[in-house]
């Protein structure tokens, strides 16, 4: 499992962003990387900072090297800029979309949601985080998992995203459901990432 034992907060802070709620508060106090030399480090060759931003990226999908890598080469056949498909690529991702709908509060949470058999599309139980989800698929929490207390707080709109939820979803969280309308463009996906940056790794 591409899960890391290492913590959030820490993790957040080596990579330059929050990756969960809680990490938000400890990134603006410390925003400079974990360790006894963190205010003193500096980013100092090409290689590092493409390093850096591919880990951002991976970070914030919450995948394996190789699933990101899988992604990339699905990105390069895609039609326009390769590194726009890549963030689309991962976007459409089970697990990415129960995170944007409002279903779960961060990727870990949504990759659990999943795994544990609780999602269904178009009806059918799907218990793959990186299942790729097609425009007009219908997602939803399954009937036997609805009273559970995660999805007591979701219907409430206890985990909903802050701002709007993203325009190429439609999502009724009282009924713990949601519809990809179209695929998603890369402005509207809320992720911290130059991805030609990542395009630029893995072209090396």
């Amino acid at each position: 499992m591409p899960n890391q034992s290492r913590p959030k907060v820490k993790k957040s802070r080596a990579l330059g962003i929050a990756l969960t709620p809680k990490a938000v508060k400890y990134f603006e106090a410390r925003p400079y990387p974990p360790g006894e030399h963190g205010r003193g480090r500096k980013q100092n060759s090409d290689y590092k900072v493409r390093l850096l931003e591919k880990q951002r990226l991976r970070a914030q999908y919450d995948i394996s090297e190789r699933q990101m890598a899988r992604a990339y080469d699905r990105a390069k056949k895609a039609e326009g800029k390769t590194g726009e498909a890549l963030v689309v690529e991962l976007e459409r991702r089970l697990d990415a979309l129960v995170l944007r709908s409002g279903i779960a509060r961060t990727i870990y949470q949504a990759r659990q949601m999943v795994v544990h058999g609780h999602i269904e599309v178009d009806g059918r139980k799907v218990d793959k985080p990186s299942f790729r989800v097609r425009p007009d698929n219908i997602v939803m929490v399954r009937e036997r998992s609805r009273d559970k207390h995660p999805f007591q707080v979701a219907r409430e709109g206890g985990y909903a995203p802050d701002g709007e939820t993203p325009r190429y979803l439609q999502v009724n969280l009282k009924a713990l459901a949601f519809r990809l309308d179209r695929d998603p463009n890369r402005k509207e996906i809320p992720v911290i990432c130059d991805e030609q940056l990542v395009v630029e790794y893995y072209a090396r």
